[in-house]
């Protein structure tokens, strides 16, 4: 019998990471339980709300799922379905059958995750028919390609793979019909802060590489050589997890330097206490209606701690196609901004943003 693999530093860390896929799979259960958002598959990975979260976690998970939702929509409108999706680190994420809720599925939608992730999901797709029944009804033959780490029909494809191996993963996205020709978007949340700098850059650059017309959206941390920083770091240290990449999360430049770097044309960023205040004034003024909130101060260092951050290569020239009428949000990006300016990949329109905290609970 083979000896079995020593248990080390490493192994630690990656659970630790993992740990994280549920952390935030049960605040966005716990949130759309309060009717901050609606996502009915939610509830097929996490079956309870658990115990109650702070309104200043509920509103921040809502701006991260609003500003995600707001450019991934968009670039899906922009080249009118013909595109693909990559989710990178997606762990128990429901965006595909939102997106088929919304009619707005691409040719095709990619998740990658650990495979012990993925092993778990797959079973929870196997055994709930509303996350199954999807996946049948835009899949051309009788049966799915699956085994214990993957998963792939026409429309949506899952697979385990380790994202700091980068030859690895190209090939798996490949043989599952991956077309570096197609309009791409890449999407990671909270994901590559958990990599070494040099990690993160080889997947950035090979994205860039790979695809030539193409967004990749980064959601994660910012600011953090602050003390508010610096604790939010000894708080994860003391779960097992190390936030690798944290040289890249000091500020909005930083986060695009990464993308610059490697071979990105364009990046912006916005922190989320920005982001939060460009959601429309309906909306803010439901959600804060939902919950008192007694920790303003709070959530605004939450918010001005994380950031989204696109860039984009765009070869076809996406950005500049008439139709959709979007609007330049001048007051946040500037006129005339870059071809990726959040104003052309959103559809807030300008002078409907606000300060991020109610003056009703100021």
């Amino acid at each position: 019998m083979a000896a079995r693999r020593p248990f080390t530093d490493t192994d630690t860390a990656d659970e630790a990471v993992r740990a994280t896929c549920d952390d935030a799979t049960i605040c966005k259960r716990y949130a759309t339980s309060k009717g901050y958002w609606k996502d009915p598959y939610i509830q097929y990975f996490v079956r309870s709300v658990g115990e109650r979260k702070a309104p200043e976690i509920n509103r921040g998970y809502y701006a991260r799922v609003q500003g995600v939702d707001h450019l991934l929509d968009a670039f899906i409108k922009k080249a009118e379905c013909d595109c693909q999706v990559i989710n990178l680190g997606a762990g128990l994420d429901t965006t595909f059958w939102r997106l088929k809720d919304k009619n707005l599925m691409p040719r095709k939608f990619f998740e990658v995750d650990f495979p012990t992730v993925v092993a778990r999901k797959i079973h929870n797709i196997k055994t709930k028919p509303p996350l199954s029944k999807p996946l049948i009804e835009t899949h051309s033959t009788d049966s799915l390609l699956l085994d214990a780490h993957s998963l792939d029909s026409d429309r949506y494809c899952i697979i385990g793979a380790d994202l700091r191996d980068i030859s690895s993963l190209d090939e798996k996205l490949k043989k599952f019909q991956l077309n570096p020709e197609l309009p791409t978007l890449l999407l990671s949340e909270c994901v590559l802060v958990y990599m070494t700098p040099s990690q993160s850059s080889n997947v950035v650059h090979w994205a860039a590489e790979t695809f030539h017309t193409a967004m990749f959206i980064n959601y994660e941390q910012v600011n953090m050589s602050d003390r508010f920083g610096q604790v939010m770091i000894e708080n994860l240290q003391r779960r097992q997890c190390t936030l690798a990449g944290v040289e890249a999360c000091q500020s909005l430049d930083s986060q695009k330097e990464r993308f610059l770097k490697t071979g990105w044309q364009h990046a912006d960023a916005l922190d989320m206490i920005t982001v939060y205040s460009m959601l429309p004034q309906e909306d803010m003024a439901r959600i804060e209606s939902l919950e008192f909130l007694d920790e303003r101060e709070l959530l605004q260092q939450l918010l001005q701690h994380y950031s989204i951050c696109w860039a984009t290569k765009d070869r076809l020239n996406l950005a500049r196609t008439s139709g959709t009428g979007f609007k330049l949000w001048q007051r946040h990006v500037g006129l005339g901004g870059s071809q990726n300016s959040w104003a052309r990949y959103s559809n807030v329109k300008s002078g409907e943003h606000r300060h991020p905290i109610s003056k009703k609970e100021t």
